[in-house]
């Protein structure tokens, strides 16, 4: 599989990554899926914290216990389980992530993590004591490199004047293009690379998308109606026949297109999308083929957090 160097770091992720939210809770399967991406070409694997309220950073770790210099493991912080153990609230403080850090060190069963993004961020956080937290686990080598995993344009925009983060993660598609307005341009100036998750919309972008449109769009998609999605996944299902490709192989070429792209982010919880993700084309699109990909949907604006 191709890989990427992430922003100015030393870092070369596979262009399909795996987000490990889906692997579940069976800690069997779990490390079996992990497995077999890493078998089959996937070095990226992106956890939190708050999944599963930890036990998908055990699941994580137990994986790859014995592998660790062959992956590239990420984590979140910044969720706050409350005592009740399902809820939780927003902390971005220096002294929870100081702590946070060690728990999800204990649990991936590793000294350091490559990457270490805040789960979040708003305009109401001491945004410089937050940079302070990672820059210190930085000197005192816990992590490798931070970023941060947001979709909000004004709290990205201060993170990139005011640290050294290598990285976003940011939901991106077809179907919600806001990234393209002002947020995707202003990260590749900076050197700083985009971990797209998403990509295929839960589903409706897919090989499948008519039957998740009817499952999961009937209420609509961000700006976009029922009716839309279904035309949207007419027209890309046309044009992948045309191409002689698949239609989630086009949705995530469509978004891995971008210079600013590191990796699309795409989860599994079976063996089938497991080699279903990793066997995806991810070469660059011909310019023609790009720019009837955007005819397919209309491009929708961030309406908050400017």
């Amino acid at each position: 599989m191709q890989k990427r160097q992430v922003g100015t770091s030393d870092l070369h992720v596979s262009e399909i990554s795996f987000g490990t939210m889906s692997i579940g809770t069976e800690e069997q399967k779990g490390i079996r899926l992990l497995h077999e991406a890493q078998d089959l070409g996937i070095n990226y694997f992106d956890t939190a914290d708050l999944y599963d309220q930890g036990k998908n950073e055990e699941i994580v770790g137990k994986a790859f216990k014995g592998r660790r210099d062959q992956v590239i493991l990420a984590s979140k912080v910044g969720n706050k389980l409350n005592p009740d153990g399902k809820t939780w609230h927003w902390d971005a403080s220096k002294s929870y992530i100081m702590s946070q850090i060690k728990e999800s060190l204990r649990r991936l069963q590793t000294d350091y993590l490559d990457l270490y993004q805040l789960h979040g961020g708003t305009m109401d956080d001491d945004i410089d004591e937050t940079i302070d937290a990672f820059e210190t686990l930085k000197k005192e080598g816990l992590i490798r490199h931070y970023g941060i995993s947001s979709i909000r344009p004004n709290v990205i925009r201060e993170y990139v004047e005011r640290s050294n983060i290598v990285s976003v993660m940011m939901q991106y598609s077809l179907l919600d293009r806001r990234p393209e307005e002002q947020v995707l341009d202003m990260l590749a100036d900076n050197s700083i690379s985009v971990f797209a998750r998403g990509s295929v919309a839960k589903g409706m972008l897919s090989d499948k998308a008519s039957e998740k449109v009817k499952q999961k769009g009937t209420d609509g998609y961000l700006e976009h109606s029922y009716e839309e999605l279904l035309a949207a996944s007419d027209k890309l299902a046309v044009l992948a026949d045309q191409e002689h490709t698949s239609s989630t192989s086009l949705a995530v070429r469509y978004v891995l297109q971008h210079p600013a792209l590191a990796s699309a982010v795409m989860g599994a919880s079976s063996s089938d999308q497991v080699k279903q993700n990793t066997a995806l084309n991810t070469d660059r699109l011909p310019a023609s083929v790009y720019e009837k990909l955007q005819q397919v949907t209309r491009p929708i604006a961030y309406t908050a957090h400017r």
